[in-house]
């Protein structure tokens, strides 16, 4: 954190800088996550965005809009309702559907437990019944309140669960089964009626929980006729994202349940603290109310005619491209006409002599601008390989064509290569990609190591970056050269990864390393100083900047443009000084001595050089 304050303009400018680095969300076909709304949805959500959704005394009318979208969506499910309250369904906004799982999960597990503590049997050992293809969060939930997996695992020709061994697996420890609406992998709709009339037809009361995070707000009004929600008896709650086609930017989600009773009380929390008795049943307590007061637009401006109107014309354009995508060559996994979501997961054909698989396809897509996963199959799938495309509202027609073209292109591209230049491709891409690293836990121990990048099914293609380049990197070394290289500018935790590789287990300590202790010199000086040009240097380091300034109080003895540029790479290197220790732990082989004079500098994404670094002596 730097010790002054800066222009608000230059504060913008350079986190905006910052940000033009990341991908262009409408061109990310890998999320289900809504990229568009109406001008007047974000000016309602914008003027929002100081309320405190929790504190109903404050904003009453924010608390009622919530129950009208309960009641609203409830409705929809066939819930038990009636006029404009909900006589039997009871639920709640989340920030998602991974909140809205945890409390249904919470919910099945407290209210199996209370039945076997009154029927004076042991309650220790709970299982949950779900399909391998499950999203993470399942997972999560399980592992965080001690509940046995029970997995009903897909096959190379079946992507969802089947409902006969499904049943086949509960016992008088099972808390639930979960049915999806809508699979991460394929969003192909597991047959929620099936399960349902098998349990009731060996009379068992195991309740369902129908995880309709994608397929909650598609399902209902392309296939209506399809029953998969209240309608059943065994389903006693449902969840569903808001933020996904429900058509509000993240994050929003809700879950309803059949009625109280599966909501057992010791879930729900009385409080006053905030001015006025109410009642707390979330996991989260603070939020904005942006996303609830969005969602609501939504509903009141859409109607079920606007839903009905948009989902079709999503599921028009999956079957366009699907069928596209077969033309080109391509096995099409997911479900067409509506039977799944608008999206389509496809793969290549098996052929011994092609030297590119899905994993380099949208790599090249990548460089083209497209974000389109690789990933495998759920496990026991013979490791399929695929790659999905997600059509969301501001996926067009042209848009659409645009990417069958890329498609075709890339593909003809790769086709030209051989195979072994493709499999050094990828081996370099997995050895030096950061992106994952950069979104991981900012300790060093919870960072996803560089075997794990490379174990892992999906496939996450590589972005623009700032770096740092190196000016002169002439090594007068044994070791060789590395002349002309281009440097990551990593995340924090880089230059203790660095430490542990070169100094852990020796006397050398972190202090007399000549490339740790430069970057901290130059840190220091930056800060001590704050001034400096082209033949400015110390023993250690040089601190260059792209104009001379001075961090004088009285900012009105600076020209705007000094100030400004000088400005920007002075808060630049502040905020990311882990920039500069990048550049040391990349001169591994010119290390303790053997690096002197060698200098590195480092670029904004104008691409103006802003600050320089002298290794000394």
């Amino acid at each position: 954190m730097p010790e002054d304050e800066m222009p608000k303009e230059v504060a913008y400018r350079m986190i905006k800088d910052e940000l033009s680095l990341d991908g262009n969300p409408m061109l990310n076909l890998a999320s289900f996550v809504t990229t568009y709304m109406e001008e007047e949805a974000e000016k309602l959500m914008t003027e929002c965005l100081p309320k405190n959704f929790i504190d109903y005394e404050e904003y009453p009318q924010t608390a009622d809009i919530q129950n009208r979208c309960v009641s609203m969506i409830g409705r929809l499910f066939h819930a038990p309702v009636k006029d404009s309250e909900a006589v039997g369904a009871v639920g709640t906004s989340t920030v998602g559907s991974s909140e809205a799982i945890m409390l249904a999960v919470l919910a099945m597990k407290k209210r199996w437990k209370n039945k076997r503590i009154a029927e004076g049997k042991p309650h220790d050992k709970p299982n949950l019944i779900m399909s391998s293809a499950v999203q993470v969060v399942w997972e999560k939930a399980t592992r965080y309140f001690e509940v046995e997996e029970k997995l009903v695992y897909c096959t190379p020709d079946r992507y969802v669960i089947d409902p006969q061994e499904t049943v086949d697996l509960v016992d008088e420890n099972t808390i639930g089964i979960c049915a999806i609406l809508g699979t991460t992998y394929t969003g192909e709709y597991e047959d929620v009626k099936a399960v349902n009339d098998l349990l009731v037809k060996k009379g068992l009361d195991t309740p369902i929980h129908v995880d309709a995070a994608s397929g909650g707000f598609v399902a209902p009004f392309v296939v209506p006729d399809l029953e998969w929600d209240f309608r059943l008896e065994r389903v006693v709650s449902i969840n569903v994202s808001g933020h996904k086609y429900g058509l509000v930017y993240p994050g929003v989600g809700w879950v309803v349940w059949r009625s109280a009773e599966y909501l057992p009380q010791e879930l729900v929390f009385n409080i006053n603290y905030l001015g006025a008795d109410q009642a707390s049943f979330t996991l989260n307590f603070s939020k904005g109310a942006s996303q609830v007061i969005g969602q609501y637009y939504q509903l009141i401006r859409l109607g079920k005619h606007g839903y009905r109107a948009i989902m079709s014309n999503l599921t028009r354009t999956a079957d366009y491209l699907a069928e596209s995508l077969a033309a080109l060559g391509f096995i099409i996994m997911s479900k067409k006409s509506g039977e799944g979501l608008p999206l389509v997961a496809f793969r290549l054909k098996g052929d011994p002599d092609r030297n590119y698989d899905e994993f380099a396809l949208a790599h090249q897509l990548r460089v083209r601008g497209w974000v389109v996963p690789a990933y495998t199959m759920a496990p026991k799938t013979d490791g399929l390989k695929m790659l999905r495309i997600v059509v969301r509202e501001d996926f067009s027609r042209n848009r659409c064509d645009g990417l069958i073209n890329d498609i075709r292109l890339c593909q003809g591209l790769l086709e030209q290569m051989d195979k072994d230049s493709i499999k050094k491709q990828q081996e370099f891409i997995h050895k030096n990609h950061v992106t994952s690293g950069k979104a991981s836990h900012n300790h060093p121990k919870y960072r996803v190591s560089a075997a794990t990048r490379r174990r892992n099914t999906h496939c996450r293609a590589r972005r623009g970056r700032r770096t740092l380049s190196a000016e002169s990197f002439s090594s007068r070394s044994d070791s060789g050269s590395d002349a002309g290289s281009e440097y990551d500018s990593g995340s924090g935790s880089d230059i203790d990864e660095y430490y542990k590789e070169n100094h852990e287990g020796q006397d050398l300590e972190r202090e007399k390393c000549p490339l740790c202790r430069s970057a901290s010199e130059v840190q220091r000086k930056g800060e001590e100083e704050g001034i400096g040009d082209s033949d400015s240097a110390t023993d250690d380091g040089t601190l260059v900047l792209g104009e001379r300034y001075s961090r004088s109080n009285d900012r009105s003895t600076e020209s705007p443009a000094a100030s400004t540029t000088a400005r920007t790479a002075y808060n630049h290197l502040t905020l990311s000084r882990h920039c500069g220790r990048k550049a040391m732990a990349r001169g591994r082989k010119q290390r303790q001595g053997k690096d002197a004079g060698q200098t590195f500098s480092l670029e904004l994404p104008s691409g103006k050089k802003l600050l320089t670094l002298r290794i000394g002596a």
